[in-house]
């Protein structure tokens, strides 16, 4: 008895003097993700509109877009996650298809998609997101990487964030800071690309097969763009608080400053005080839509979350945003998730939009020559707009189905039609399935 007794306070003493040494004073804690979780997301975008900015505020905004994305998140060990995000979004749309409406199989007209090249296009993007998190988990850092490209444009991303918990986690606060270089390849419509520096005019190709009604001195004043980059730079601070047991909120502020290439290249205008000309259907541009190559943006908005009992909860929004090209807009948003059996919810929801006008925009043949600038986008438009939602999600926090060696966590079904007062309307239809690896 005595010797167990020896021998059991050996082991007791051996035991803390190995845990004081080095590396051993390490304890057991939670990992910050326990297996690699794999999302496979789609979207269905689908819109229709008569207020075309390719075409100068007015024809077809008939859009297709199919997004497809997988985004896998991987434990390094029990502090570090990496997400890899992997994005394709193809689309059909009859908008940009008229950035050469004359190379279809019929005449060429705003409000008929032409069948060219230029009808479609392909938008890929891959993010890498590293993130670390302290020992006590009230310290949370994160690095990003972001590559995407298309056909005529190209963009790298940079970012990270710091974020703090204390108050026994109830109170958050996060900072976020992003760089994107953007690189455009200019394409312009296709009846200026003669009247660049050294094109042939009147004496290009297209007007040889083509006889331009109305005006037939078709002669516009066409400068190139000097630039084709475009840098954007942004700063967030976010502040978030459980003020009870069912409530919480939380404030966002952002600041977003953008610089150089601003407008887009293939986008006509159209002055009133210049005669018109056509081929066939189409009114040649006067010119392309020009913008300032700055722009700073600041946005304010907050959240608040109300639990109200095991069947429902209360989701709201509200944003002020504001920007030195004139534009003051408001969102606001509800959103009530419905929990009706203990894996499946139901969200229903509704959001509200309002803006004011650029300063540069004006509808169809409604600037003039001598602006400085000028853009019948209209997205830079005054509008109001509502989208109304509803989706249902499957939860199973212990992943009961399996594929493979994958077992099923969530499946979500959402959909939202979208429209604005000046006659777009939208349907968007978005489904995500997530697996986890056991």
């Amino acid at each position: 008895m005595k010797n167990n007794l020896l021998i059991g306070l050996f082991v007791i003493s051996s035991s803390i003097a190995f845990a004081q040494d080095g590396d051993s004073t390490k304890t057991y804690k939670k990992r910050v993700l326990e297996n690699t979780e794999v999302d496979f997301l789609a979207s269905y975008y689908t819109q229709e509109g008569d207020n075309a900015a390719v075409s100068g505020g007015i024809g077809t905004e008939h859009l297709t877009n199919v997004t497809p994305t997988v985004v896998v998140s991987i434990p390094l060990n029990a502090d570090d996650v990496l997400t890899i995000d992997g994005e394709v979004s193809a689309y059909t749309s009859a908008s940009s298809s008229n950035v050469n409406p004359f190379d279809g199989d019929q005449a060429a007209d705003p409000f008929v998609a032409s069948t060219g090249a230029s009808s479609s296009d392909t938008w890929t993007n891959l993010t890498g997101t590293f993130t670390h998190n302290s020992d006590d988990r009230n310290d949370i850092w994160s690095a990003k990487l972001a590559v995407s490209t298309e056909y005529d444009y190209f963009s790298l991303g940079l970012g990270g964030s710091y974020t703090k918990l204390f108050n026994e986690k109830n109170t958050e606060v996060s900072v976020t800071a992003n760089v994107y270089l953007d690189n455009w390849k200019t394409i312009y419509p296709y009846e200026l690309r003669p009247f660049e520096d050294g094109g042939r005019g009147l004496t290009d190709g297209l007007f040889r097969r083509y006889t331009i009604t109305g005006n037939q001195n078709y002669n516009p004043d066409f400068v190139a763009l000097d630039g084709t980059s475009r840098n954007s730079y942004s700063v967030g601070i976010g502040f978030s608080q459980i003020l009870s047991e069912r409530f919480q909120g939380s404030l966002a502020l952002d600041f977003v400053q953008q610089e150089g290439l601003l407008s887009t290249p293939f986008q006509r205008v159209y002055f009133k005080d210049v005669e018109d000309s056509f081929i066939e259907n189409f009114q040649l541009a006067d010119d392309i839509e020009r913008l300032p190559d700055t722009r700073f943006k600041v946005a304010v908005g907050g959240r608040l979350n109300y639990y109200l009992n095991e069947t429902f909860v209360v989701r709201t929004y509200y944003r002020y945003y504001t920007d030195d090209w004139g534009i003051r807009s408001n969102t606001a948003s509800i959103e009530v998730p419905i929990k009706i059996a203990q894996k499946f919810t139901l969200y229903p929801s509704y959001r509200y939009y309002d803006q004011t006008a650029a300063d540069y925009f004006a509808p169809y043949e409604e600037h003039v020559s001598t602006d400085e600038f000028y853009s019948s986008d209209y997205d830079l438009s005054e509008f109001s707009a509502n989208q109304y939602g509803f989706g249902v999600t499957y939860t199973d926090i212990f992943t009961q189905f399996h594929l493979w060696q994958f077992g099923l966590k969530s499946i979500d079904l959402k959909y939202h039609y979208y429209e604005r007062n000046t006659g777009l309307q939208a349907n968007i239809i978005a489904a995500g399935i997530k697996f986890v690896l056991d």
